[in-house]
């Protein structure tokens, strides 16, 4: 069962629940609207950033705020969802970080934090991540941890 208190940390990054304190800090960081791009949701309209955080509030989703550990500011967001016990799997996703942040290897340490923690906390079998096609840095980051791309999904 998915904690949804848990703390996942190493020495880059601290991923925690996201909070409704952490809203105003992550409205600014999304502001920017060509973030959303290859996104399924523009997180710099706030009515999009409401719909988005609102299954974290439900119990929907563990949605993680990312911190940069060195200087303990929210950096981005990620989530673990779509979690069936029975069939032993999870989808890693929701993630995104702040321009600012991409391409400094804070990705590359969430996605090793959740991935331990899935496989050897939650026991399950089977991660899966989903990205736009059209999303070459995305598609890149995942093949950097060794994902192996199974398809390519045809509708949103």
């Amino acid at each position: 069962m998915l904690d949804f208190n848990i703390q996942l940390e190493d020495d880059k990054v601290v991923l925690r629940p996201l909070s409704r304190e952490d809203i105003g800090e992550l409205e600014e960081l999304a502001s920017d609207p060509d973030l959303w791009r290859y996104y399924t949701h523009d997180l710099s309209q706030r009515e999009e950033l409401e719909a988005w955080y609102l299954p974290a509030f439900l119990s929907e989703r563990l949605q993680f705020v990312v911190l940069d550990k060195t200087s303990g500011k929210i950096i981005g967001s990620s989530a673990l969802g779509n979690f069936s016990p029975r069939d032993g799997r999870i989808e890693i996703g929701w993630t995104w970080l702040g321009k600012s942040y991409q391409g400094r290897g804070f990705n590359q340490s969430m996605k090793k934090l959740m991935l331990t923690y899935c496989f050897e906390s939650l026991g399950l079998e089977r991660v899966e991540f989903k990205t736009d096609v059209l999303n070459m840095a995305a598609r890149k980051a995942l093949r950097n941890i060794n994902a192996i791309e199974e398809g390519v999904l045809r509708r949103r």
